[in-house]
């Protein structure tokens, strides 16, 4: 029985990063799901856009050859923006069954002071939101 059939994980470069796409490759395996790896570059200048979407591309590029090398079929996004409102944006226009991301295990001060993308995510989505914690 297929349970997932398309999961998006949002990867931002931290620690929580390979834990996450860890446990979604088991999942995308198991289910022969595809997954779309997302990062969302959040610029204030043209050169910072550019800059920063180099990164993301190095960033994204391991993980994509990793999940390749183990035959899942995957692909990578990289937005620009906002990062709840582009997640939030891809969630709404794809199909999506499972949406995956790691946390940074701030308390309610660090969410308070930096905000949370999964706190956000979690009161706007209907699929199945997957919370890992960083090591």
């Amino acid at each position: 029985m297929q349970i997932y059939k398309k999961i998006l994980v949002t990867v931002d470069g931290s620690s929580a990063d390979k834990r996450v796409l860890e446990h979604v490759a088991l999942l995308a395996r198991q289910n022969k799901a595809k997954v779309v790896i997302l990062n969302v570059v959040h610029s204030h200048t043209i050169d910072q856009e550019r800059v920063l979407h180099q990164k993301a591309e190095s960033l994204l590029e391991p993980y994509v050859k990793k999940m390749k090398d183990q035959g899942i079929d995957v692909q990578k996004l990289i937005r620009s923006g906002e990062p709840e409102k582009e997640i939030l944006n891809e969630i709404e226009t794809n199909d999506y069954d499972l949406v995956a991301m790691g946390t940074h295990g701030h308390k309610w001060l660090g969410d308070i002071l930096y905000g949370s993308v999964s706190d956000v995510l979690k009161h706007k989505i209907s699929v199945p939101l997957l919370l890992i914690k960083a090591e």
